[in-house]
C-alpha cells in the first residue's frame, strides 16, 4: 500500500510540476523577458511600471500563451503588445508563458 501511495504522490508531483512549463523553457523565457518584457512588467512580472500594465507573474501558463497569440494575431488590440508579439516565435511565446507562470505572484485576494 505504501508503494502505491508513493507512486501516486510522485505522479501527482510530476504532473503538477510539468503543467507550469508544459512546453516552455523557463530559463529561456527569463532571458527573453529581460530583453522584451521587463521594461513594462518588471523583471519577474510583478512590478508593472504603470497601472495599465498587468502583473504577469503567477498567471496560468495557458492564459499567458493565449494572450500572446491573440496579440500576435490581432484578436487583442494593443499596439505595443502587438508589436512585441509580432516578432515572437511559438517557442518564445511558450518560454515566456512558462517563465511568468513560474514566478511567485504579487496578486492577492483580500477577504
Amino acid at each position: 500500500m505504501n508503494a502505491f501511495l508513493n507512486l501516486t504522490v510522485a505522479g501527482l508531483l510530476a504532473v503538477s510540476a510539468g503543467t507550469v512549463s508544459a512546453k516552455g523553457n523557463v530559463e529561456a523565457g527569463k532571458a527573453k523577458a529581460a530583453q522584451v518584457c521587463a521594461s513594462c512588467h518588471g523583471a519577474d512580472g510583478n512590478k508593472p511600471t504603470g497601472p495599465d500594465f498587468p502583473i504577469l507573474a503567477g498567471q496560468h501558463v495557458d492564459y499567458l500563451y493565449k494572450a500572446l497569440q491573440d496579440y500576435k494575431s490581432g484578436k487583442r488590440n494593443n499596439p505595443i503588445m502587438k508589436g512585441f508579439a509580432a516578432g515572437l516565435s511559438k517557442q518564445e511565446m511558450e518560454d515566456l508563458s512558462a517563465f511568468f507562470a513560474s514566478q511567485p505572484s504579487g496578486l492577492k485576494t483580500t477577504r
